[in-house]
């Protein structure tokens, strides 16, 4: 395998309710961890959407997210803020990651089950997968770190299980087709660490 540049990734859903805790919870970490790192802060509008969040409001709320983060200390000129819609590999890649992972995966996710409630059946597709297109987020940029919250944590490790399955189910083909085990999906490179604990 070949080896991975360290790269932090991660992101903050344009729900329109930035507070205090966003800033102090994430943003801010996301302004110290820029010191020594190479980052990717996205906002996450494709999530968004799983939340029931489509509105005509959307496109105003990513701006503001954005807006927070270069407010915040972001460095725009030496670091990457974008919108995940905008780059098309993000769901072009959750929708491989949806056809590699399990149904049952999905199922044991306990944010699905806080979210969803007792009310599962009605639930949309888009929320019970909302795990592949965060392993998408991460993994089409081969992240080495991903800092997110306690809630997120299951999903970190879900990423490292669809990679090696993906792995695992095309490694073979992708060295035939002559593109080397460098194109591979790097199950290793996705590092999980809470920010509270990273910094």
């Amino acid at each position: 395998m070949s080896d991975f540049q360290p790269l932090v990734f991660s992101g903050v859903q344009p729900t329109g309710n930035l507070h205090l805790g966003n800033y102090l919870g994430a943003i801010r970490k996301f302004v110290a961890l820029q010191e020594n790192n190479d980052c990717i802060y996205c906002v996450v509008d494709l999530h968004s959407i799983t939340a029931q969040l489509v509105h005509d409001d959307l496109p105003s709320q990513t701006r503001a997210i954005a807006a927070a983060f270069i407010a915040s200390g972001i460095d725009a000129e030496k670091h990457i803020v974008f919108n995940q819609s905008a780059v098309p590999q993000h769901a072009e890649l959750a929708w491989i990651f949806n056809c590699v992972a399990r149904i049952g995966w999905m199922n044991r996710m306990t944010q699905f089950k806080d979210k969803a409630g007792k009310d599962r059946e009605n639930a949309s597709l888009g929320l019970l997968a909302y795990p592949s297109l965060m392993a998408a987020d991460i993994l089409v940029y081969r992240a080495t770190h991903v800092p997110v919250g306690d809630d997120q944590k299951q999903h970190l490790e879900l990423a490292r299980d669809i990679a090696q399955k993906f792995n695992n189910d095309f490694s073979g083909h992708i060295r035939r087709a002559g593109h080397g085990i460098d194109t591979m999906v790097g199950e290793e490179a996705v590092h999980a660490f809470s920010l509270r604990s990273s910094l």
